[in-house]
């Protein structure tokens, strides 16, 4: 398992294929709603991929605005689900927010993944709300450590 920061255009728009195959066309996010202002190597975005037996299984990003990291467009192919990555994607991306100094993370969590990411130590912020038609839920961290 590798996870490596997204450097060029190339891996960029390999991550862009990961999450219209998992965004737009497992889940039925339109298109248009998907990619945004962000999704460009040039931004305060910290795009990642994650490699399984050497081949590309998933992506996410990390957004820093005043102080807080927004943890973003975390998904892993449906062939490479349940080998572990999607943590090591939610570790890696708080790794990076470490590095920045930021201490205090939050992400808008599908409520089927609350679970997932309360293993992981996150809290649940918020009461349900629909984002591209999918049930979420605002979660948070503290990357200080107690």
């Amino acid at each position: 398992m590798l996870v490596k920061k997204i450097t060029t255009q190339n891996d960029l728009s390999i991550a862009f294929k990961i999450r219209t195959q998992v965004f737009v066309e497992e889940q039925g996010v339109p298109l248009e709603d998907e990619f945004d202002e962000f999704d460009k190597l040039d931004t305060q975005c910290e795009h990642i991929l994650v490699y399984y037996n050497e081949k590309i299984a998933g992506t996410g990003r990390i957004r820093i605005l005043n102080g807080v990291g927004k943890l973003e467009r975390i998904c892993i192919l449906k062939s490479y689900r349940k080998f572990g990555l999607g943590k090591e994607i939610i570790k890696s991306l708080e790794e990076i927010a470490r590095e920045e100094e930021v201490t205090y993370v939050k992400l808008h969590g599908q409520t089927q993944a609350e679970g997932f990411y309360q293993k992981l130590g996150y809290q649940v912020s918020s009461d349900v709300f629909v984002e591209d038609g999918i049930p979420h839920i605002l979660m948070s961290k503290s990357l200080v450590d107690k």
